[in-house]
């Protein structure tokens, strides 16, 4: 015989549902946007890069130091520190190349 739920608490579970389908929508949606926009030409070669280190260095000094500082911790813009964990690659990509 199975245990009836009190009121309290098959709305706690109907809330927890919903949430959870909320969340599996935006990921599913997230996911497929940044799916389309790998799609791009330009994009794809950017990602397909392997990078030198010393050369990207100089490229920060010369182009985004003056704004984010030596080390990427801000001055006047805004701190690059942890981005990847904030912004996609992508996102980093678009903006870097928007100047925006």
């Amino acid at each position: 015989m199975e245990k009836q739920l009190a009121q309290p608490e098959i709305l706690i579970r109907r809330i927890a549902l919903m949430v959870l389908a909320l969340l599996l929508v935006i990921g599913a949606s997230v996911l497929a946007f940044n799916i389309l926009q790998v799609s791009d030409p330009y994009l794809k070669n950017v990602l397909a890069l392997q990078g030198e280190v010393v050369q990207g260095q100089a490229i920060f000094e010369i182009n985004c130091a003056g704004c984010h500082g030596l080390l990427g911790d801000g001055r006047v813009g805004p701190s690059l520190e942890h981005i990847s964990k904030r912004r996609s690659q992508i996102s980093i990509i678009e903006q870097v190349i928007s100047g925006q």
